[in-house]
């Protein structure tokens, strides 16, 4: 199960109080000041951990605190200081203050970010000594450790995101793709949350790729499943537009094809020009060649995209071309890569 995100309360620890004492010595009745200051309360701690790729574990735990400063001692015994509290997240976790809104940090690889700061610790009677002060009676209580309601969003990152409607075939598709294990059945939103799986090239080549669940006309505006994650395709480097070339409730791939173009331009502007190569999907539903090329042709035209540039065809179902539409998104991802005595596979129809 992906879980993307958490609602959590962090605090980090109060720093202790500083002490009064004065020195209790033989033959000196009135000793000075001996009062030692408190530590510091710990911080809690976000730690970006590479092999996480969920906040499941944050659904089960909502609370977390670091450890407070201890008091400051008699004979100038010096409190210690809290022990910091330590949360490791994914990579691309977004951390918000859920009481304002604000993003408080973009959690990255090999990040290590302190979100709420421990009090400081009080000062004794000590401290306060002077020439002409020199019996204090006054200590200073620690600061309060910081405190946040939190918000914790993970944007998934990876190098492709296949977008479509429902029933598109994207589980299909990475299934095929890679060893992710998808729900895959015949009925729309089987994809509840977004998968990752990712695909070998070869054995030196990798592409990360991520499932999103399908779109609806509205999705933009909270419709259908979109708007929850539109979010995860902006960190994606390439989209992969998936069009059903028969789509079982007979609407026109072309129209499907606009409106979640449509979707895309309403939520963000640097999303809708983000890099596509657009997959025609399901053509081994159309066993009659000719026919196929005719459906394919007319849907390149009506776009005006052009067949092995902008759009490819495959079947995910009967792995059909899924070598050429892996040596595309490599291409795609790496525009400047040779790889020597590489020759794109030729796709067909």
């Amino acid at each position: 199960m992906f879980v993307d995100t958490a609602l959590i309360t962090v605090k980090a620890g109060d720093g202790g109080n500083g002490h009064i004492s004065f020195r209790r010595e033989k033959f000196i009745p009135k000793g000075g000041p001996s009062g030692g200051d408190a530590g510091t309360g710990g911080s809690v701690i976000f730690v970006c951990e590479e092999g996480l790729s969920t906040l499941f574990d944050f659904r089960f735990h909502h609370r977390y605190e670091a450890q407070p400063g201890e008091n400051g001692g008699a004979k100038q015994c010096h409190g210690a200081d809290g022990k910091d509290l330590i949360l490791r997240v994914p990579p691309g976790t977004l951390v918000f203050n859920n009481d304002t809104g604000d993003l408080i940090h973009d959690i990255q690889r090999g990040e290590r970010v302190t979100i709420a700061r421990g009090g400081k610790g009080g000062f004794g009677n000590e401290h306060f000594k002077s020439s002409t002060y020199q019996a204090p009676r006054e200590a200073t209580p620690g600061e309060k450790g910081e405190l946040f309601n939190l918000r914790l969003e993970l944007k998934l990152i990876a190098d492709v995101g296949l977008l479509g409607k429902p029933n598109a075939g994207k589980s299909t598709l990475l299934a095929a793709l890679t060893k992710a294990n998808p729900k895959i059945a015949d009925y729309p939103f089987t994809t509840l949350s977004p998968q990752l799986g990712i695909a070998e090239v070869d054995s030196q080549r990798r592409i990360v790729i991520a499932d999103i669940p399908g779109l609806i006309e509205g999705a933009a505006q909270g419709a259908g499943l979109g708007l929850e994650f539109l979010r995860h395709v902006e960190r994606t480097r390439v989209l992969v537009h998936l069009l059903d070339v028969e789509p079982i409730d007979g609407s026109d791939p072309v129209e499907n094809y606009r409106m979640i173009r449509e979707e895309l331009r309403q939520h963000s502007q640097a999303l809708y020009d983000k890099r596509e190569l657009v997959v025609l999907n399901k053509i081994d539903l159309i066993p009659d060649k000719s026919e196929r090329e005719k459906i394919i042709k007319r849907i390149c035209r009506e776009l005006e995209l052009r067949l092995d540039r902008d759009v490819i065809a495959i079947s995910g179902a009967a792995r059909t071309n899924l070598n050429a539409l892996l040596e595309r998104l490599w291409k795609e991802l790496n525009p400047a890569d040779e790889v020597e005595g590489w020759q794109s596979p030729a796709p067909t129809v």
